[in-house]
């Protein structure tokens, strides 16, 4: 049953990013730089601090975000917005000092809290974009990976916090950024 939940983790996260990547090419979506760049770096630290804690079933989340994360950041270097502003830069600064607060800690579960603490500031550009443009960005892929989210946490098997930490995490930074969506959208009628 574990691996069944990890499985339809894999599958949302995989299905996620055809909607978001054809909107993409539509010019209707427009991928936060910053934010897709701190996924892609931090999704394989995440993935690689989860498989040394002994994470099994649940990889799936992670590991398919990472490819899904990165292939979205290179489509952001042409069709994308954001990445010279100040916020841009202390959330990239954020990202690189909990990098070199995790090669000095030399342990996987710190190097996890410190990618949800890093992945955040990502999370934070894209919430506040998508509130001041909730067009900017395809809520279904949002709310599918905040659904594989709950899969992945159901993958863990065991109350097991540092396994369970990311997956909870990514179900609710994605859901924070449906709501910001909701609310732009209901803020403009």
């Amino acid at each position: 049953m574990l691996q069944l939940f990890g499985y339809i983790s894999g599958f949302l996260i995989t299905i996620e990013f055809i909607p978001y990547i054809r909107d993409i090419l539509r010019h209707k979506t427009k991928p936060q730089r910053t934010t897709w760049f701190i996924f892609s770096v931090l999704g394989a630290i995440a993935f690689f601090s989860q498989a040394a804690k002994g994470a099994s079933d649940s990889l799936w989340l992670p590991g398919i975000i990472t490819v899904g994360v990165t292939v979205i950041f290179l489509f952001s270097l042409k069709y994308g917005v954001g990445g010279f502003q100040k916020k841009d830069y202390i959330a990239l600064l954020i990202a690189f000092l909990g990098l070199i607060a995790w090669y000095f800690t030399k342990e996987a579960a710190i190097a996890l809290y410190i990618v949800i603490l890093i992945d955040a500031a990502g999370v934070y550009l894209t919430a506040e974009k998508a509130y001041r443009d909730p067009n900017s960005e395809t809520m279904i892929l949002w709310i599918l990976s905040s659904i594989a989210g709950i899969f992945a946490m159901l993958a863990v098997g065991k109350w097991d916090i540092v396994l369970l930490s990311y997956p909870f995490f990514i179900f609710v930074a994605d859901a924070a950024i449906v709501a910001a969506m909701i609310l732009g959208r209901t803020r403009k009628h």
